[in-house]
């Protein structure tokens, strides 16, 4: 049994070993997120689906719901990431990290916009895609991309619902909306 002692900073984090929640790791302090709906998890998917093929020919490979070390004390669950990870590994680091992808959920998306979108600036993850659903139904998305411009990010590219995202950076990007929502 882990004690209190137990739980704080990265020894804590590693030693609870695989879980089914979603526990993150912020300033040496454990933060539990609740699991997402169906509709959250089938956006990420058709997103997934939607550049597969252009990330892999850049190079690129995706992960779903990976440990990000950001810094110490510091590891958190994006929804996605895309990168040059090893394919088997346990943490992804923001070296290997070139797009980190939030879907917003109601209970998380003024973290999303807020404290991670800081957190992955100070890491100097190039890329951040912020997805966020129509949270009274679901069928209908905004997809934001933000490049990094300094030390904070900035919009590169948005798309509300209807609409396509394009851009050739940081990989050929062509995504409608419309795609990712089942309604």
């Amino acid at each position: 049994m882990l004690t209190r002692a137990h739980w704080s900073g990265e020894a804590g984090y590693w030693a609870m070993g695989e879980t089914n929640g979603r526990v993150e790791l912020i300033d040496g302090a454990l933060r539990v997120r609740p699991s997402p709906n169906t509709a959250h998890n089938g956006i990420a998917l058709l997103l997934v689906t939607a550049t597969a093929v252009a990330a892999r020919e850049a190079g690129l490979r995706w992960a779903s719901e990976p440990n990000l070390r950001l810094a110490t004390d510091r590891i958190v669950i994006p929804d996605l990431t895309l990168g040059r990870q090893p394919w088997a590994t346990k943490i992804v680091h923001p070296s290997e990290t070139v797009l980190v992808v939030e879907v917003t959920s109601p209970s998380n998306a003024a973290t999303d916009r807020g404290q991670k979108r800081l957190f992955y600036a100070e890491a100097r993850i190039p890329w951040y895609l912020l997805v966020e659903p129509d949270f009274t139904d679901f069928e209908a998305v905004t997809l934001r991309l933000l490049r990094l411009d300094g030390d904070h990010y900035i919009e590169h590219a948005v798309a509300k619902h209807g609409e396509t995202l394009t851009s050739d950076v940081p990989f050929p990007i062509d995504i409608r909306t419309n795609d990712l929502v089942d309604p």
